[in-house]
């Protein structure tokens, strides 16, 4: 394992300008950021946004058009080989060998990286514990999909690197697997790795990340902490309108414009407005007020009041929400 302390520079990854290019597409089209060392950094995107091939120029698997990107000061460029042993990567698939066991998979893996049998027997049994992996015995294809998933993790971590890139970690996973997971990524960071997430679980981005960037198009278009992206481009809270028909939207909007304390707001769908308020309650009970008569008038289906979110932010920053 590398030991952090001996690292020069305080950024586990640096990125400038990378580019990749596959003919006419510009998957990731300029992407500079910087990740600290010992943090819980997390890309967040849409499908086909380019965070995926941004991840693959990172751990080597892909080659950069363009731009250059470090990990732990070592250039992805040139030191591939050596950056190979410094990362860990879960992918969003399941990789595990159904006809062997849970321990033997963590083993197998673990002997690729060339640790020592007895070395490596201990380290499975530790982390397969941590995990919550049941039946180390039994053959890995009577594994549910959630199961597979935390075996993934444990294979992807068993040479201890000091850099973890987990793609959708939690996908699958029941509300107790789910915080046993949680509650090991926190375990990690704690102890000085630095990890990069990929989800699409707002809820999680939100609890487990330092920082968060966000990324549309090939580019990064947003970057700050989960509180500091909700102040803003969330707004302090949200309100949810749907109208009972489509048209009906463009006379609120007018009355929107008119109002303080409304920083933005998008439509979602044909019916349905998202807005942000600067404000709790009591700016919550005036813009009530200000909607009376279209409530009387029996043009509004639904209204709700609710904290600003990271999905909100992302709707606000691209007019889209994360799985479109």
């Amino acid at each position: 394992m590398v030991n952090l302390s001996e690292i020069q520079t305080q950024y586990a990854i640096e990125v400038k300008n990378l580019k990749k290019h596959f003919k006419d597409v510009k998957a990731v089209d300029g992407a500079t950021l910087k990740v600290q060392q010992g943090e819980l950094f997390s890309l967040l995107g849409p499908n086909g946004a380019g965070k995926t091939t941004l991840v693959r120029m990172l751990t080597t698997v892909l080659t950069p058009t363009s731009g250059e990107a470090t990990i732990n000061g070592l250039s992805i460029n040139k030191k591939k080989k050596d950056i190979v042993k410094l990362i860990g990567v879960c992918p969003q698939e399941n990789v595990v060998y159904d006809q062997l066991t849970a321990e033997e998979n963590v083993i197998f893996t673990a002997q690729m990286h060339s640790i020592p049998l007895d070395e490596a027997k201990k380290k499975t049994g530790v982390l397969l514990e941590k995990l919550g992996i049941g039946g180390k015995d039994r053959w890995a294809k009577k594994f549910s999909g959630g199961m597979k998933k935390r075996l993934n993790v444990a294979m992807s971590l068993i040479h201890e690197p000091s850099i973890i890139f987990l793609d959708e970690p939690s996908a699958g996973l029941d509300p107790q697997a789910r915080r046993i997971l949680w509650d090991f990524i926190k375990d990690m960071k704690g102890k000085g790795n630095t990890i990069i997430l990929m989800t699409h679980d707002m809820i999680e981005a939100d609890a487990l990340s330092d920082h968060i960037s966000i990324i549309d198009n090939g580019k990064i278009i947003a970057y700050g902490t989960p509180k500091d992206l909700k102040a803003k481009y969330g707004g302090d809270n949200i309100i949810e309108i749907v109208f009972k028909k489509a048209d009906q939207k463009q006379e609120i909007k007018n009355r929107l414009e008119n109002l303080s304390y409304i920083s933005s707001w998008k439509e979602n769908g044909d019916f349905a407005l998202i807005i942000s308020l600067n404000g709790g309650i009591t700016y919550y009970l005036k813009f009530l007020n200000e909607m009376q008569e279209f409530l009387q008038d029996g043009m509004i289906e639904d209204l709700k009041f609710r904290p600003g979110s990271l999905e909100d932010v992302f709707l606000n920053l691209t007019g889209r929400r994360f799985r479109d």
